[in-house]
């Protein structure tokens, strides 16, 4: 693995100096689409069912998702909030439907189901073998993710990966989310492992602000989730395609 520090374009990174490599979940583990674009549909419809209402407009405005594309834009809710927050969101949506609190909360508790975390987690790379990788460089293996606990525990498990990462940090473990630092200065002081000598992987513009704000020794985005090149490259040391690109050479 070989690095270019200071040059986003040149999709070439060197761990060599690094003992933590954090990752994102969502949009860099797997693919983030094909886990939230089906629920964003799927949360509309069964909300139209149950109020009768037309909702769909007005929920995917407040969720940041464009249903045209099937995409998520990357400083939207549905890229960087927890799902309790999603859910508040969606409660919001519906009072402004001229729905009563308790009705709104009513609607959206019989039609709130989350994506399944196994079956809807598709990897970006071959994620083993990455991890593999990365432990028999003597490099401890960390993910921060703005979903549960629950949901993320059973993802690394169902891709066989559970047992290749150190910690993990999640939405519900009672921390600042995204874009706060708390998530990688936590893993850090859990790993005895200064910040300087961690990277900070990621997809979505929070990722990397969270990094600089921990002050992480590289800032990798990859361009597999919701954020373009456009959106990451101010705030990332390098740009790379995937994590399979940390497979390479």
């Amino acid at each position: 693995m070989t690095l270019a520090r200071g040059d986003p374009g040149s999709g070439k990174i060197r761990l060599d100096d690094l003992e933590l490599v954090i990752f994102d979940k969502d949009g860099t583990l797997i693919d983030f689409h094909a886990m939230w674009s089906g629920w964003a549909e799927d949360l509309a419809r069964r909300l139209e069912s149950v109020t009768g209402e037309p909702i769909r407009g007005p929920l995917f405005r407040a969720l940041g998702f464009d249903a045209a594309s099937g995409r998520t834009l990357a400083h939207a809710p549905l890229a960087v909030m927890p799902m309790a927050r999603l859910r508040d969101l969606t409660v919001e949506v519906l009072r402004a439907a001229c729905r009563s609190g308790t009705a709104a909360e009513d609607a959206v508790r019989r039609s709130w189901q989350a994506p399944d975390p196994v079956a809807l987690a598709h990897p970006l790379a071959d994620l083993p073998a990455l991890f593999t990788s990365l432990r028999e460089g003597r490099r401890r293996i960390a993910v921060a993710t703005s979903d549960d606990r629950a949901p993320t525990e059973a993802t690394l498990a169902g891709l066989g990966v559970a047992g290749l990462v150190d910690v993990v940090v999640c939405a519900d473990d009672g921390l600042p989310v995204k874009p706060a630092p708390d998530m990688v200065l936590h893993l850090c002081r859990t790993l005895g492992i200064p910040p300087s000598r961690a990277a900070m992987i990621g997809d979505a513009p929070a990722d990397l602000v969270m990094g600089r704000a921990a002050g992480v020794g590289l800032r990798v985005g990859v361009l597999s989730g919701v954020g373009s090149r456009r959106d990451l490259e101010p705030l990332a040391d390098v740009i790379l395609p995937s994590v399979a690109s940390l497979l390479d050479g």
